[in-house]
This record gives structure tokens, sequence and C-alpha cells, in this order.
């Protein structure tokens, strides 16, 4: 009798354990074909029974996706193979396929542990399938190689698919427990170029969200930055936009006050705005706490000159200069500014002495820039020595020469 009894319960157990399996998750694990299962799971997600039965067919999607992997990779090693020893021939396989495989892997292993992790039909959370982490893991740097391939191709659709999905994985939870320090020396430059394929897609908020994570690149730091300020003003339509722009600025700043590129595109901002109160808080209050910045210094100098005061503008790029006195363009503005003194001068000895202060700003310029790539200094200076010496001297006749 007790026999009997014992054979009824495990009867009833095995019952019980196979009507848990719900049509529509037995379909799913029947197909073989990825893009079957995956289809399947799409028009049948509402009629799996629980969580339990949700990861266990995106863990099936995982494992048709793995296939696929191992055997792309499983060529992949054979041919490196055949080529160390000399023996065989190499033998083609499936790259976009390969990459295709491991984002979709990727995405179902993500989805597979949002699942696992949620409680099952009595209530409890057992994760299942934990180590998908792992192995998902382990074959994401194909991402890049491929991504750079296709990017010599022309492929724009698939470098910021491959490359995007690279980043997005490594930013997801599902894999902070994976080894990130292999990938740290490329994995910058893999996101701001990722940045920039999302950019020319359209996509600011994906392009945004790539040049965070270049940015915490030393080394790919200023290139994110100054790219993801030229996209976000590209994107200006309206004044709202405009707002929402300064709003984004106002927050890089405050996370790194001392970024030159951010404190200048913020005032360029408030300039363009006519916020003359703001941007005169703005570069007071950075030079109050970095007295001598540059960016701030040389900003408050042009921005006395959009107000026609040499003589106030003169004041603050002469410390521009002393700040950084390999600029070419401060010192041709700081000259600009001399000449118009001089111009307006109450007496001919302080004219002159405006035109000496003028040529010596004009000269240092042309030492720095002498073919005016970066400041047109020629018509300027010949005027501070037209000014100070006359039109017949040979000074003048030469700073003349140097305006060609």
């Amino acid at each position: 009798m007790k026999k009997l009894m014992m054979m009824a319960i495990a009867l009833m157990v095995s019952t019980m354990v196979f009507a848990g399996d719900s049509d529509a998750l037995k379909a799913i694990l029947k197909s073989k074909d990825y893009a079957q299962a995956a289809q399947l799971l799409q028009q049948t997600l509402s009629q799996l029974a629980d969580n339990a039965e949700k990861a266990e067919a995106y863990n099936h999607l995982v494992e048709l996706a793995m296939n696929k992997v191992s055997n792309e990779t499983g060529t992949i090693t054979e041919n490196q193979m055949a080529t160390q020893m000399g023996t065989g021939k190499v033998k083609p396989y499936d790259t976009l396929g390969l990459a295709d495989a491991i984002c979709c892997a990727i995405e179902n292993a993500i989805e597979c542990n949002k699942y696992d992790q949620l409680p099952n039909a009595k209530g409890k959370v057992k994760p299942r399938y934990e180590k998908n982490a792992a192995r998902v893991w382990a074959v994401r740097t194909h991402l890049v190689n491929i991504g750079q391939s296709e990017a010599q191709k022309g492929n724009d659709a698939g470098v910021l698919k491959y490359w995007g999905t690279f980043v997005d994985s490594g930013e997801n939870p599902f894999f902070a427990a994976q080894n990130h320090e292999a990938e740290k020396e490329y994995l910058g430059q893999v996101a701001f170029f990722a940045g920039r394929y999302a950019y020319q897609a359209g996509d600011m908020a994906r392009a945004n969200r790539y040049f965070e994570v270049a940015k915490r690149d030393p080394q790919q730091k200023q290139d994110a930055i100054n790219f993801q300020l030229y996209a976000m003003r590209q994107n200006l339509k309206s004044h709202e936009d405009s707002l929402a722009f300064i709003n984004q600025l106002k927050a890089m700043y405050e996370a790194d006050p001392e970024n030159d590129v951010v404190l200048d595109g913020l005032n360029a901002m408030y300039e363009s705005m006519k916020d003359k109160a703001a941007q005169t808080a703005l570069l007071d209050g950075h030079l109050a706490k970095y007295p001598n910045s540059f960016t701030a210094l040389a900003d408050k100098g042009l921005m006395a000159m959009n107000e026609n005061n040499a003589e106030e503008a003169a004041k603050w790029l002469r410390k521009a200069s002393e700040a950084k006195p390999d600029n070419a363009v401060v010192w041709t503005y700081l000259g600009v500014c001399l000449n118009a003194l001089a111009a307006n001068a109450p007496d001919n000895a302080a004219g002159q002495k405006f035109f000496d202060e003028a040529i010596q700003a004009f000269d240092k310029a042309k030492q720095l820039d002498p073919d005016k790539h970066q400041a047109n200094w020629g018509y300027n200076r010949y005027q501070a020595y037209y000014g100070r010496y006359g039109a017949d001297d040979p000074k003048t006749k030469q700073a003349e020469a140097d305006m060609k």
C-alpha cells in the first residue's frame, strides 16, 4: 500500500510538472530555427504560463544564437590553425551572421535574465540562467573587429548595430560581474565612433549615450565633448531647443567646471540668447574660482569688444595673453582694441603709445601664425604701423607687403 501511495504521489508530481509547460512554450522549444523561434516568442509571449516560462523561452533563443556563434567561431579557429600549420584550405565563414548572432545572444540573454530574476508561479525567485552572462561576454569582442571591417565597407547601419551593441551591453547591469578591464584600452574609442554613427543616423539620444561612455576615457574625453557639442548645436531648431541645450551645457559645466570647451560653449549660448546677465555671471563666477582661466579671460575681452568697449576689452585680452602667450588670435584681437584706443586717444602722445603696444601685439601674432591660418592680423597690423610711422616709412611698407 505504501509503495502504491508513493507511486501515485510521484505520478501526480510528474503530471504537475508536465502541465506547467504551456503549449506556447513547447512550440518555441521545439523550433531549432532562431528566426522562427523568435517570431513564435513574440507572438505568444502573453500565453506563456509565468516568468519561469518566459525566461526559459528567451534562454532557448540564447542557445540557438550561441549555436550559430559556436559554428562560425569554430571555423575561425580551424582557419587559424590551418594557416599556422600550413595544412588544409581556409574555409569561408559567415562574418555578418556571426555578428548578428552575438547581438541576438546578448539581447535575449538580457531579456531572459529580466524574467529569471522575477518570482515564478510559486512566488519564489530561483534564477536558472545567470551563466549566460559569462558565455555571451566571452564573444562580445568579435563585434569590435567586425564593426571595424564593416566601417571600411561603408556599412554604416552595421557599424552602429555592432559597436552600439558592444557599448550598450558593457553598460548593462547583467554583465557587471564580468571582467571589464581588458577592454578599457579601446572601449572609449569604440564608444566615440558609435556616437558619431548614431548622430549620422539621426539618433541624438543614442549618440549622447555613447559620448558619455567615451568621456570616461581620458584619451577620448575631449574629442567626445567637442563632437557632442557640435552635434547638439546642429539640432537647435527653436528657442526651446536652445534653452534645453543651455541646460545640458550647465549640467556638463557643473560636472566638469575646468573644461574650457564646455565653458566657452555655454558662454556662446548665453551670447546668442543675448542674456548678458547670465553670461557675465558665468564668466565672473568662473574667474573667481580660476583667475588665470584663459578661456574666461578671452571671453570677457570678446564680450567687451562686442559692446564696443575697447578699453575694457584690452584689459581682459592683456590678461588672456599673459595666461596663454602662444595664442595668435588673442594677440590679434588685443591689437585691434589698441588700434581703436590709439585712434580715439586724447592726444598724439597717448595715441603713439597705444600704436606701439598694438604693433607689439600684432608682431607677436605674426610670429606665432606667420601664414595667417588662425588669425588674419595683416591689415590691422599695417594700420598700426601706418598710424605710428606714416605711409612712407620702410617699416610701414614692409607691414603692407606682409599683408599678402
